[in-house]
């Protein structure tokens, strides 16, 4: 999964024509179309600063499901676990579409980024939505709080931040083997 097919225009768009001779790291991709080395990926040092921006991405993208998931839910009158089954569904919606814009962007077909925005994407978004739906269901109250209670925002914010915090080390462990969002960076040079 991590050498998908690139064109040679990509390959072009580094200056380097379209051949691989002398350009470092694409020794390993020979006969992949020209695709592009992982810098600093698949073997390399990975900084606590590349895993936290690639936590920060998926937590964007599961915030945004979360919060939608628990708003529409809870306005709704339905109980605890439709809410939280909502909440759910629509973090992992939001946390690959932001991932599928990005890497469409690159100008992949639809097909392979989809495969790649699920290759980067599970197990970072599964660890994010297990810490934060667990904080939300072991908090006190929390399951019960109205939209217009601070216990419902606080305690999301903070199920949030702890989901961030757990998961950062998840996704550096993942870069630093070439899977999870390593996956994805080789589209965004």
């Amino acid at each position: 999964m991590q050498h998908e097919a690139h064109t040679h225009t990509e390959h072009e768009h580094h200056g380097h024509g379209g051949g691989h001779e002398g350009h470092e790291g694409h020794q390993q991709h020979q006969g992949h179309g020209g695709a592009r080395a992982h810098h600093g990926h698949g073997g390399g040092k990975v900084s606590w600063s590349m895993a936290a921006q690639a936590t920060l991405h998926c937590l964007t993208g599961c915030a945004i499901g979360e919060i939608l998931g628990m708003v529409v839910g809870t306005a709704l009158g339905w109980g605890n676990m439709p809410t939280m089954v909502l909440a759910i569904v629509l973090a992992f919606f939001f946390g690959y579409s932001l991932t599928l814009r990005g890497i469409l962007r690159a100008g992949v077909d639809f097909r392979t980024a989809f495969k790649v925005a699920l290759a980067a994407d599970t197990l970072s978004i599964a660890v994010m939505e297990l810490i934060d739906n667990g904080v939300i269901a072991l908090w006190p109250a929390a399951m019960d709080a109205t939209l217009a209670q601070a216990l419902f925002w606080g305690s999301l914010a903070a199920s949030l931040a702890l989901a961030f915090v757990i998961t950062t080390p998840v996704n550096k462990w993942m870069i630093g083997r070439g899977k999870g969002h390593a996956v994805v960076h080789q589209y965004h040079h």
